[in-house]
């Protein structure tokens, strides 16, 4: 069966590793596609190709050398074949506009932590050396309910 046609029906990646644990897999053969490689394996009369986690589609992996790992170390087939007729490289576009957004929102939120982290700091620190004083119960309290009754003066007082 040449990769250039339709795959073999689909296998999920625990049931291939269990057929490896059995180790009745007789051969796998590694197929080039558009974007990536597939993994197909052959136990019995039966071939399957490695499955995408919870979908029907098979799983590419982006490098020959990650698939050729996946086949050695998961599967457990140290000799295999590899079918390049159908890789197209630049078939997928894998590009992420989204990247450059997400990075700047995790820095920001690094640097936000760093800060807070750093406030915390000074205010043990304080308290440790006397410089921020400790507000008792019953103060707070009154602070609280001074606030709360300022706020809803200022409420009362703006226009439906």
């Amino acid at each position: 069966m040449g990769s250039t046609a339709v795959l073999p029906d689909i296998v999920d990646g625990k049931t291939a590793e269990r057929l490896a644990e059995g180790q009745v897999i007789q051969a796998a053969t590694i197929l080039g596609q558009p974007g990536g490689w597939a993994v197909r394996i052959r136990y019995g009369s039966t071939e399957r190709v490695i499955a995408a986690q919870r979908t029907q589609h098979p799983r590419l992996w982006r490098n020959l050398n990650t698939a050729a790992a996946y086949v050695r170390d998961t599967l457990g087939v140290a000799r295999f074949d590899v079918d390049a007729t159908a890789h197209d490289p630049g078939a997928v576009d894998r590009s992420r506009p989204d990247t450059a957004e997400r990075q700047r929102r995790a820095h920001e939120a690094a640097e936000h932590d760093r800060w807070f982290r750093a406030e915390v700091q000074k205010t043990l620190d304080g308290i440790a050396d006397g410089s921020v004083r400790l507000i008792e119960e019953e103060e707070w309290r009154r602070i609280a309910e001074a606030k709360r009754a300022e706020l809803l003066r200022s409420i009362a007082k703006r226009p439906s």
